[in-house]
């Protein structure tokens, strides 16, 4: 990031035409009485034009003579009596030389000398403060290049390709809320224009929101990495911030998150692989314990190290008890439907959800639900929301997450579901099979 540049300064300084010679006032124009005062005000005696002659001055720099450029400009400062325009010419000359040389204090400086003239035209102005911005920032010299590009913006430069250098300045300048601000207008300025924030603007952000302990801009930022550039890393962050760290989230509802972190995530940790399968095989789902173990060993994540025995023996525990359940769990719909509560409803449509048979799943939770007396009716409402991602209707499962209303962790997460399925196709992959278990 510190070799960010806006473009070659030799491409820069050509745009302001450093080549175009000042007006050469020969004798027989002196002497014609109706020459405008200014025109008159604005040229140079033959003597220095002999030196800075446009064409002679192009040639040199062609060769890169640097030598004779440099003889040419101590030539001329060494006349006598030369007007404020002269200088200005001279400094032009200056300002090649320089930039041939590759002296870019040099070429700071005779910006300046050009720009303090009051000659040099208006519409170039701006591109050589720009210049000089790209040199202070080449310079690490941070602070003096934002004030250059700040001063670019008021004389009304254009911001679109200025603003990453200005943003860049000000975040190595330690200027985090000032790179934050600047990086929150780029990305809305890309968003209503239709285009795609950079991943490397919203990587700054994310740093800029963090160093300025901005804790909304921070996740807004995850929000738009993980809706542009969706990784495992930034899933997980916006799970973490977006559920686990808000306030009022309940630990009860922790299952909440293991489950939605293996819809998102195509890698948990070990960690995560062991708390979801133990947690679902005490809840009484074998099946779903079972998927969690398999993806586990299929990302190479379980199975090996120091824990790879225990690993195995919660493997197997999972195993016998999902082909338990898939002999007996039919036996479980009368008592379910017989229930005072949904609860046995919501439970047995998941375990079936688990097992890759969706449209039943859905039906008995939907019962559940509707039947009542649930502890928590939008918990049950987000394992319909995933049962019907499972079976491929994204719009209800959508629908259904939208719903979730319920406080601590659970709108948030639902909100998080929402955000899955509205992946783009090739975005996610887990997007609209978002919690199909492994092998289903």
């Amino acid at each position: 990031m510190s070799h960010f540049r806006l473009a070659r300064l030799c491409l820069l300084l050509a745009a302001v035409g450093l080549n175009t010679a000042p007006a050469l006032m020969t004798s027989a124009h002196a002497q014609k009485a109706d020459a405008p005062a200014a025109a008159a005000a604005n040229t140079v005696r033959p003597e220095l034009y002999k030196l800075i002659d446009s064409a002679q001055v192009q040639q040199l720099v062609a060769a890169k003579n640097v030598t004779e450029l440099q003889n040419r400009v101590t030539q001329a400062e060494a006349l006598p009596n030369r007007t404020p325009y002269e200088n200005y010419a001279i400094s032009r000359v200056k300002m090649v030389t320089a930039s041939v040389s590759g002296n870019n204090a040099a070429l700071a400086t005779a910006i300046e000398e050009v720009l303090n003239s009051g000659f040099e035209p208006k519409e170039s102005q701006s591109k050589l403060v720009l210049a000089v911005a790209d040199i202070r920032y080449k310079e690490q010299n941070y602070p003096a290049a934002v004030e250059q590009l700040k001063r670019y913006e008021t004389m009304g430069g254009d911001m679109t390709t200025a603003r990453p250098l200005l943003v860049r300045a000000m975040y190595l300048g330690k200027d985090y809320t000032g790179a934050k601000t600047q990086l929150l207008q780029t990305i809305a300025d890309n968003e209503k224009a239709g285009k795609t924030p950079t991943q490397e603007d919203l990587k700054l952000l994310i740093s800029a929101a963090h160093e300025s302990k901005d804790t909304a801009a921070y996740n807004t930022a995850v929000e738009k990495m993980v809706a542009f550039y969706p990784t495992d890393e930034y899933w997980s962050e916006l799970i973490r911030v977006g559920v686990i760290k808000k306030p009022g989230f309940s630990q009860d509802n922790f299952m909440t998150v293991l489950r939605l972190e293996f819809a998102a995530m195509k890698t948990l940790r070990e960690e995560d692989y062991v708390d979801l399968a133990e947690t679902a095989l005490r809840d009484g789902f074998p099946t779903e314990a079972k998927n969690v173990m398999d993806a586990g060993y299929s990302a190479g994540v379980l199975g090996k190290g120091a824990n790879a025995k225990a690993h195995g023996q919660l493997r197997d525990r999972a195993n016998k008890g999902a082909a338990d359940d898939a002999k007996n769990i039919a036996s479980g719909e009368a008592s379910a439907a017989k229930a005072k509560t949904g609860a046995g409803l919501v439970n047995l449509g998941w375990a079936y959800s688990t097992m890759g048979q969706h449209d039943k799943a859905i039906g008995f939770i939907q019962q559940g639900i509707a039947k009542g007396g649930l502890k928590q009716p939008d918990e049950a409402r987000l394992r319909l929301g995933a049962a019907q991602a499972k079976a491929g209707r994204k719009d209800e499962a959508i629908k259904t997450f939208e719903s979730v209303k319920a406080g601590g962790g659970l709108s948030d997460a639902a909100r998080i579901w929402t955000m899955l399925l509205k992946q783009p196709a090739g975005a996610g992959a887990q997007a609209t099979a978002a919690a199909a278990p492994a092998g289903q």
